[in-house]
């Protein structure tokens, strides 16, 4: 059973970067990074820009077009490669709820509208008491908009990063804001406007190492190592990372070969801090047991997750079937370890649909209804912007928020614990077992939460 490949395909963009002078360009000591390596970077006319001493990985800039030769000709390093420009979101199907039908003052005004918490039995999980309180969730995305009435109350502005020049952790480009829309989904706060998150009081820490939807492996990779790393050592001390991001590159890529491990090594380095990094699956409606010579990463990458996306056909109609593959969704038994609601809008035809709300109704062409609501930058000054968008994207941030829950439930969990508690708590939606669509299962908060 495989359905058309959806019209938002991931496609990898490997490019010269935008940076003339000076280029980019990612290294990995021989051993930890040093002084030494300080040193050789200095000697070869580079600067660097970020490094981590653990891992050996350093991102660095130079203007001297003899660098890369220069800094390998040291013996310091590993390995020197020039850092490249990937378009790692692709456009997404999006459609911006106006002001004008927002009520102020209740975020019950979504009961009806706002499906995904539902469909992961989020509300009674946080009837039991599990809210994400206390676990620290770093969205390595685009930007994330601070002053958003639903995010202001869980973000840590103080740990929050940008590594993209030339731009602050919460500025992006656009009306929609990629990464304001999945921090709504994991940590949206119940405070009587908008949107819920799953996990509405755990704690976001934005860190930009996209804008408008690309950016370097160097800003991906020192993200990762960044909200990684302890607190009491300089990084963000995040439990948990959310990558809505990903690319697909041939394995036998000479040029981005060296990046892809640097990568890997970034997200093992996570996973050695007990930090689960979950990415989106992809939006390709790739097999990824059977994709050639393709990779797609982060989402085949080291020690993290991948999540694939669902949605229902049709929930203007009373349709409740949340767990259905989504029209676009990369699948396959290696990849995928759960499923989680990214929405869809493969319903066919345009008319409109009217829902009941709190304040009345709404009405919308069906197929809008069947994507993830969440937060959005909007225009001007408005902090109570929200718009639906489907994808991957939405479906990461959801397991995202209900690995937070486990986290929070407990406390002292490991890695791989806390890998086997999500796959455990998770709806066997299709054939017994582990399965092509769904991995290990649908997540489910309340289960994740009561380990019942």
């Amino acid at each position: 059973m495989r359905r058309a490949v959806s019209v938002i395909a991931l496609v990898a963009g490997l490019a010269a970067p935008a940076w003339a002078a000076p280029k980019g360009y990612v290294l990995e000591a021989k051993g930890s990074w040093t002084s030494a390596a300080d040193e050789a970077v200095r000697a070869a006319g580079g600067v660097v820009d970020f490094k981590h001493g653990a891992t050996g990985l350093g991102v660095v800039r130079s203007e001297n077009p003899g660098f890369l030769a220069s800094a390998q000709a040291s013996g310091a390093f590993a390995s020197v490669t020039e850092d490249v420009l990937v378009q790692w979101q692709p456009d997404i199907r999006t459609y911006e709820l106006d002001e004008a039908s927002i009520n102020p003052s209740d975020d019950t005004f979504f009961s009806n509208i706002q499906w995904a918490p539902q469909a992961v039995s989020a509300p009674a999980a946080w009837n039991a008491g599990c809210t994400g309180s206390g676990v620290r969730v770093a969205i390595l995305d685009g930007g994330i908009y601070s002053a958003h009435s639903d995010l202001v109350a869980n973000l840590d502005v103080a740990s929050s990063r940008s590594f993209v020049p030339g731009f602050a952790f919460n500025e992006d480009t656009g009306t929609f804001w990629h990464g304001t829309h999945v921090a709504g989904i994991v940590a949206g706060a119940d405070n009587t406007v908008g949107i819920v998150g799953i996990a509405p009081e755990a704690t976001l820490i934005g860190v930009k190492v996209l804008h408008s939807g690309s950016g370097s492996f160097g800003s991906v990779i020192s993200g990762i190592l960044y909200a990684s790393t302890p607190r009491a050592q300089g990084g963000a001390g995040a439990d948990i990372i959310n990558m809505s991001l990903g690319a697909l590159f041939p394995k036998s890529s000479t040029g981005a070969g060296p990046l892809v491990a640097a990568l890997n090594k970034a997200v093992n380095y996570a996973g050695s801090n007990g930090t689960l990094v979950v990415s989106a699956a992809g939006n390709s409606g790739l097999d990824l047991d059977h994709s050639g010579n393709l990779i797609s990463v982060p989402a085949q990458s080291g020690a993290g997750i991948a999540v694939a996306a669902t949605g229902p056909m049709a929930f203007a109609y009373g349709s409740t079937d949340f767990s259905r593959p989504a029209s676009y969704t990369n699948y396959g038994n290696s990849a995928i370890h759960v499923s989680a609601p990214g929405g869809d809008f493969a319903y066919p035809g345009n008319e409109n649909c009217t829902l009941t709300t709190t304040t009345g109704s709404l009405t919308r062409p069906c197929w809008v209804f069947d994507m993830v609501l969440s937060s959005s930058r909007g225009t001007g000054a408005s902090t109570t912007t929200y718009s639906w968008a489907a994808g991957t994207s939405m479906a990461a941030p959801a397991a995202s928020a209900v690995a937070a829950i486990i986290k929070q439930a407990n406390p002292g969990i490991s890695l791989g614990a806390l890998k086997s508690a999500l796959a455990q708590s998770a709806d066997d939606v299709f054939k017994p077992g582990h399965d092509e669509f769904s991995g290990n299962g649908f997540v489910n908060a309340f289960r994740a939460c009561t380990g019942q």
